[in-house]
């Protein structure tokens, strides 16, 4: 099984060396990330200049791009052949509800849909790195039964949270909806040197809400969140309703 892993915290982050021991259980890895941080930067390519892929002496390879460009070029023109699936990860904070749009993490794992590639996007909701590495062996064991499932759903990835507690503590794993966030007071009014008003945007408080089956709460819980995520975003259940605002002549 060939697996190509990316993230958006870059080819130094930690999660992605972690993930990078977890998949080479499981089959080949050829890793393709980002030379620097790229959170936040969603499912945006570079088009205006162009991108360079350099290979490192461990054999990844590092790209002064987006997660998106990371695994658009690994398919086309950096894996000889099409991986079986790309794994996108591990992101040094949680990828829950709302985070899902804005999420380089996300985005990798939904470009390789895009190529037809099955796909799964992992987070750690915690900020102590250390306690990430004692996920290893819970997280293997659930690679290892989704990339054995077959007829892996089309158009669909898998998005998992990892709980921000020591592996051995992990109650278990539930598969569940988005939740909801909150930002307060996210936007810092500040002045640059010269006096100039800018703006700085992150930060302040973050609000989490859900019922039992959401991934905030989940986690919260103990658990580890396995979420699908459809990638056709058509809400079917309004179609007819919008067609009653256009009625044909």
């Amino acid at each position: 099984m060939n697996i190509l892993i990316s993230n958006d915290d870059g080819i130094l982050a930690r999660g992605l060396a972690v993930l990078g021991e977890v998949c080479g259980a499981l089959g080949q890895v050829t890793v393709v990330a980002p030379d620097r941080e790229q959170s936040g930067t969603s499912h945006s390519l570079t088009l205006h200049r162009p991108v360079r892929a350099t290979r490192r002496p461990d054999g990844a390879f590092q790209v002064d791009g987006t997660p998106t460009d990371c695994v658009l070029l690994a398919i086309g023109a950096l894996m000889p052949d099409k991986p079986d699936f790309v794994i996108s990860g591990i992101n040094h904070g949680q990828n829950m509800g709302e985070d899902v749009f804005y999420s380089g993490t996300v985005a990798a794992a939904m470009e390789g849909l895009v190529a037809g590639v099955p796909s799964i996007a992992v987070s750690y909701a915690g900020s102590d790195l250390d306690v990430l590495g004692t996920h290893k062996e819970g997280l293997r064991r659930l690679l290892q039964r989704i990339v054995a499932v077959q007829d892996f759903p089309e158009e669909t990835l898998l998005n998992i949270n990892l709980p921000a507690i020591p592996g051995d503590e992990v109650k278990g794993v539930k598969v569940t909806h988005l939740g909801s966030r909150v930002f307060s007071e996210e936007i810092a009014l500040m002045k640059d040197p010269w006096g100039k008003e800018i703006y700085w945007i992150g930060g302040g408080r973050i609000t989490w809400t859900g019922d039992a089956d959401s991934d905030f709460r989940a986690t919260s819980d103990g658990y580890i969140s396995v979420t699908p995520l459809h990638m056709d975003m058509t809400n079917y259940s309004l179609i007819e309703v919008v067609r009653k605002w256009f009625p044909s002549d």
